[in-house]
């Protein structure tokens, strides 16, 4: 098991202190039906449960519960693999910048496996999210915004080892067990669509690759913030629009690193992208909270797309899966 160059497929173990390749492409990962992932270090993570609702004038979605999971999101599933992979390696120190979801699936992880982590957020994240972080023992460093973070974490990591839920494609390994268990609970089938919040695109990518495995691909449609939509921009070759603020802060960013990945999967997908506003996003959220589920604005993001692309009516035997991807108490 190994990264290669997604460009000119230059070979790095997985312990490398880089983040990608020499000649600046981004990392993949090379592994083998024989190559397991060490699984010593576990905090509880577990199978999500599925859920058949209807929402009046709509009809039946089936909600993915991912905010059920050990630390409030879907970000364990990739925590989980990529600590348990850098246990077995012997690193000692990580460094990750995040907005919180993926810093505390980290930091939980990291310190269940006895290492020391250092996070960068931004600042004005919510405190619930810096005060979980630091209960795990996690170093919590401030930046101005989220691009400072990225580029501060990325400069200690010329000695630290970044265990980034963007750059590193262990994390993608954790996040597709999510395709497997939406695959298993439908009773062994593919759904025509899942809509997915899509800032960095981790949870797509994680599904993409995880539904690829199996064989078959639903439909993915992308849901951004009318606010803070790149991808929407370059699928519908649309004028990039500037930066303003949305409540769905976790999927707030302005230059996704892996876009044409995103892209890629959309286009293989045949699936598409949405964008929401807050209001649309907010409406969403208390839809699902009259189901008695309360998640986070940016898990909110994927019910409000669906109904957004399907206000013309949605056809009776579409299966729609919307994971809901991070817990309200926290955000």
């Amino acid at each position: 098991m190994h990264f290669y160059c997604e460009k000119c497929k230059k070979k790095y173990p997985l312990n490398t202190l880089t983040y990608h390749c020499s000649c600046g492409g981004l990392f993949k990962l090379y592994k083998t039906a024989e190559d397991i992932i060490p699984s010593s270090i576990s905090i509880g993570e577990i199978k999500t449960p599925m859920l058949a609702v209807n929402f009046d004038d709509f009809g039946k979605v089936f909600l993915k519960l991912e905010h059920l999971q050990t630390t409030g999101s879907f970000k364990a599933r990739g925590a989980y693999a990529l600590i348990n992979e850098l246990k077995y390696l012997g690193i000692s120190h990580i460094v990750e910048d995040s907005s919180g979801n993926s810093g505390a699936a980290i930091s939980a992880y990291a310190a269940a496996a006895g290492i020391d982590c250092d996070i960068y957020v931004p600042k004005g994240i919510a405190e619930s999210r810096v005060k979980f972080m630091k209960t795990f023992g996690t170093h919590v460093h401030y930046a101005d915004n989220r691009i400072e973070a990225g580029k501060a974490a990325r400069r200690a990591a010329e000695k630290i080892y970044y265990a980034s839920h963007i750059y590193n494609p262990l994390f993608f390994e954790g996040i597709k067990t999510l395709a497997y268990e939406i695959y298993e609970q439908m009773g062994n089938k593919v759904p025509e669509y899942i809509f997915v919040p899509v800032g960095n695109g981790t949870i797509l990518l994680g599904l993409y690759y995880g539904f690829e495995e199996i064989g078959r691909l639903p439909a993915f449609v992308a849901v951004q913030s009318e606010s803070c939509s790149p991808v929407y921009s370059r699928f519908k070759h649309r004028k990039l629009q500037p930066e303003s603020y949305t409540i769905a802060s976790a999927i707030r960013i302005m230059h996704p690193k892996r876009i044409n990945e995103i892209l890629m999967i959309l286009q293989r997908s045949l699936g598409n992208v949405v964008t929401v506003s807050d209001d649309e996003i907010h409406n969403a959220q208390l839809a699902i909270g009259r189901k008695g589920i309360y998640v986070e604005e940016s898990a909110a993001c994927s019910l409000a797309g669906a109904l957004k692309f399907f206000k013309k009516g949605k056809p009776d035997n579409y299966r729609i899966v919307l994971p809901l991807t991070g817990a309200g108490l926290l955000s």
